[in-house]
């Protein structure tokens, strides 16, 4: 008889994943681990700075990469900003994890219709222990990390990122922005780019992470490899990480090589090569900085504690501001009148780009002209087919790292609703989330119109009622 631990986590898995039967079918734990483990040997790019906080200032750290739109791997935050969790048998240690919260349930994932997956913290660590699954279950936990004073009592922000815009509008109003992050080893997060141009930061505490980033302007096709995918492979973070990205490496290398025989052969020169993705391992105790715009993966080496947050600063308002006054409309008119009262010079920025832009904001539109864009926004998810997946193009050389501080105000808009620089690697893509909202709206539309027959029958019902006694009556007297 199975125990308890593994019922649940079997629960977890059919839900969140109903399709996949077999959760091992690669063997990246058994005969592929060879695959996986030559990751934790891989170099790390030149192209990335990994700085100690002890030699970098709040200042430094604004013009040398949060003003340019640089990544950054910062060093001894949590110990030198004296974070509880950070300290040797806590957040590190599993045990301090399942004493403190160990009853506590976390989410590992989503079901079809996009309601939450949860499992004891517990039952997770044991299956943490146990599994041999190819892409595990993974927590990503926002709303019970929040609640866990135990948890958020343990960790601060970083120095280098004070500013919280979004928090203007209050917490219930805002979308989520803190994840506390526990990962079995070969789990890990597709490649996206943060919502509404957000930037991000992450903090490991235990175990190590393998990231690729590449820079705004990159095609999606060449981030997410998908003219390297084949026939009924996976599409996990441990398959692009072992398969696809290796796949796409040698064809930018041959790309590169194609070039550099053109240019030899012209008077152009190109002394000054720029990588065309960056790639490194984070170890325990290091923060990565991750700009908004930037399209990125993470997969887990070890079994991993994490924590990130992403955020509005003053430095990068203007992007994210141009994202969410047409992505969270409503919400954007409240963080406009916010501004107003408490960030004046900003709020200022935020109407000349509405100007410059022609842009009416939420508020201002009439009552026709909200009607008019909900329909054509309905009319749009109509066409969108679910299940659908882009149409891979011709792979392109991505824009260079040096035209993304310069072009980061222009980066793409972000592809996915969850707000975390790490996303859980999964089957729900946008149009998974396009079907929900059919079906939502199609289940509506059914309890309506059962409304009102039921509503219809009812009235029927009292006017019979009524009528009853009348007919009694004119009979009692036609009688008399």
């Amino acid at each position: 008889m199975k125990k308890t631990w593994e019922r649940r986590l079997e629960e977890a898995k059919k839900k969140h994943r109903p399709k996949l039967k077999d959760w091992s079918k690669d063997a990246f734990a058994t005969r592929r681990t060879t695959d996986f483990e030559e990751l934790s040997s891989a170099p790390s790019s030149c192209f990335i700075d990994r700085i100690s906080c002890r030699s970098l200032s709040t200042q430094d750290f604004v013009e040398r990469y949060e003003r340019p739109c640089l990544p950054v791997i910062i060093s001894d935050i949590p110990q030198e900003e004296c974070w509880e969790g950070g300290k040797p048998g806590c957040w590190d240690s599993f045990a301090w994890l399942k004493d403190k919260v160990g009853e506590r349930l976390f989410k590992v994932g989503e079901d079809d219709d996009g309601y939450k997956v949860k499992v004891k913290l517990r039952y997770f660590l044991r299956y943490l222990a146990q599994n041999t699954d190819d892409s595990p279950l993974y927590v990503f936990d926002s709303g019970s990390f929040e609640e866990d004073k135990v948890l958020m009592g343990t960790y601060a922000v970083p120095s280098y990122f004070p500013d919280d815009l979004f928090s203007l509008v209050g917490e219930k109003r805002r979308p989520p922005y803190k994840w506390f992050l526990l990962g079995p080893k070969r789990s890990g997060t597709c490649v996206h780019i943060d919502p509404l141009g957000t930037s991000a930061w992450n903090t490991v505490i235990r175990g190590r992470k393998r990231w690729v980033l590449f820079p705004p302007g990159t095609s999606k096709s060449v981030a997410k490899a998908l003219d390297h995918i084949k026939k009924g492979e996976d599409d996990e973070a441990i398959n692009y990480f072992v398969d696809f990205l290796p796949r796409l490496r040698q064809e930018m290398k041959r790309q590169q090589q194609q070039k550099h025989a053109e240019s030899s052969s012209s008077s152009s020169s190109s002394s000054d090569e720029i990588p065309q993705m960056i790639e490194f391992t984070q170890y325990p105790g290091e923060t990565v900085f991750v700009p908004g715009g930037w399209w990125h993966a993470v997969l887990n080496l070890d079994d991993s504690v994490a924590v990130t947050q992403n955020f509005c600063s003053s430095t990068n308002f203007l992007k994210v501001w141009k994202h969410t006054r047409s992505g969270r409309k409503k919400m954007a008119c409240k963080w406009l009148r916010k501004l107003k009262t408490s960030h004046p010079a900003l709020a200022r920025q935020a109407e000349e780009a509405n100007r410059a832009d022609a842009f009416t904001m939420w508020s201002d539109l009439t009552e026709e002209e909200k009607r008019s864009k909900k329909k054509k926004k309905k009319e749009e998810e109509k066409k969108k087919v679910p299940g659908a997946t882009a149409q891979p193009t011709s792979t392109v050389v991505p824009a260079t790292i040096a035209k993304a501080s310069t072009d980061a105000s222009s980066s793409h808009s972000a592809t996915s609703t969850s707000n975390s620089n790490e996303r859980p690697s999964s089957k729900h893509d946008s149009h998974a989330k396009v079907a929900r909202k059919e079906k939502k709206r199609k289940l509506a539309g059914q309890e309506t119109a059962e409304s009102a027959a039921s509503s219809h029958i009812f009235e029927a019902n009292i006017v019979s009622c009524n009528e009853e006694p009348k007919k009694k009556k004119k009979k009692k007297e036609a009688t008399n």
